[in-house]
This record gives C-alpha cells, sequence and structure tokens, in this order.
C-alpha cells in the first residue's frame, strides 16, 4: 500500500466526519488488501466495490459514519454482522477491545480472516454464521454493526444482544433503505433514523 492513499480517503471523509479517531483508523488500513486483484486501481474512490458471493465492500464514507454513530470507546466489545471482505471488521478492530465478525459465506470468511491476519490484527474473531441470530453466547455487546439491510423489519434478536448503554446501527428498509442508530438504556430501546443509504439484503441461513 502506499499510505499517502489510505491518509488521502481519510482527507476526502473529513468534512463529513467528526470522529478523529475513525479517520485515523481509515487512515492506517490498506483497503487495497481487502479488494479483488480487479478491482484494486478503485479501491480508494469513494464508492462501493464487488467482492464475490453477491456481496459488496461498502463505500467507505458510509463505513466510516456507521462508525461514527457507533460511538465506540477502546474497551468495547463489538459484534459485526455480515463480514463481506473484512475491511468494516478490520477498523472496527482499530477502534474496540474485542470484535466477533459474522459471515454467511465460509468463503468469504475465509478470505477475509487471511486479509485480517496479514494485517497483524489478532482482536477479531471470526464466526460463519446466520447473522441474524447475533452470537448470544458471547452477548451482551457494547456495539453491534450490521454491515447488510434488514429490510423493514427491526433486528429484534441483535437489540437484545446489547448492553446496557449499547449501540446498534443498521440499514433498515427495502426499497428505501436508512441507516438506524438504536441505543439500550436498561429495558428501553430507543431508534434515530440517519441517512439514506443502499445495501444488500441481510439473508437467514448459512449456505452449504
Amino acid at each position: 500500500m502506499s499510505p499517502r492513499e489510505a491518509a488521502e480517503l481519510a482527507r476526502q471523509l473529513r468534512p463529513a466526519i467528526g470522529d478523529e479517531r475513525v479517520l485515523a483508523a481509515i487512515a492506517s488500513i490498506p483497503r487495497e488488501r481487502f479488494v479483488p486483484a480487479d478491482q484494486r486501481d478503485r479501491a480508494y474512490a469513494n464508492v462501493a466495490l464487488p467482492i464475490g458471493s453477491g456481496q459488496t465492500i461498502s463505500q467507505p464514507l458510509v463505513v466510516a459514519r456507521m462508525l461514527e454513530a457507533l460511538e465506540l470507546k477502546p474497551t468495547d466489545r463489538v459484534l459485526d454482522i455480515g463480514t463481506g471482505s473484512g475491511y468494516h471488521a478490520a477498523l472496527l478492530s482499530m477502534l474496540a477491545d474485542h470484535v466477533w465478525t459474522i459471515e454467511r459465506h465460509r468463503s468469504l470468511s475465509a478470505v477475509a480472516e487471511q486479509a485480517i491476519r496479514d494485517l497483524g490484527i489478532d482482536n477479531v474473531t471470526f464466526v460463519v454464521a446466520d447473522g441474524w441470530d447475533g452470537l448470544p453466547s458471547e452477548a451482551p455487546f457494547d456495539a453491534i454493526n450490521v454491515a447488510a439491510a434488514t429490510g423493514d423489519a427491526e433486528p429484534y434478536a441483535l437489540e437484545r444482544q446489547l448492553a446496557d448503554s449499547g449501540r446498534l446501527v443498521a440499514p433498515v428498509g427495502s426499497a428505501s433503505q436508512h441507516l438506524v442508530l438504536t441505543r439500550r438504556s436498561g429495558d428501553r430501546l430507543a431508534r434515530v433514523r440517519l441517512e439514506a443509504v443502499q445495501f444488500v439484503p441481510l439473508v437467514h441461513g448459512v449456505p452449504e
């Protein structure tokens, strides 16, 4: 990687992102490690790119906004739904204590794990499972990131896995999607709709 390219991407995002830790993470992670070889000339463009299995690596600005909305702390335990390329998990690893990332496609999970291990990142645990179920065995989580659209249904099973004061961000909607930030306070959940986005759907089940 040219460190200059990742730093330039962070600079381009600065007008829209106020969290300096998020910008520093983006400047430190080589995005080209998480895209297919035939897409690497576009790795630092502010666009989503295909990664195979009908999945994409999300637009950097949207990734940054989701990270910022989660208000991550260095001590946080984070659940990441929809590993995909692993880029989102890599960034989360820079901002939190530990990340559990779930992917339903075993092949994508393996490629993402290799990319992250090659960077020397050791605080990410990879799980092949149905993301709708979350990871009850490791709950509660301080933050949950959902990188696939939940349709018109709120991800109730995931919200139940939030710790007190926990935050969850997910794309919600079908034809029209918006990021929704959920905060838990005791037994209460408060949801705020953020900007419009476009994500692939969060699909049930694990392929054979």
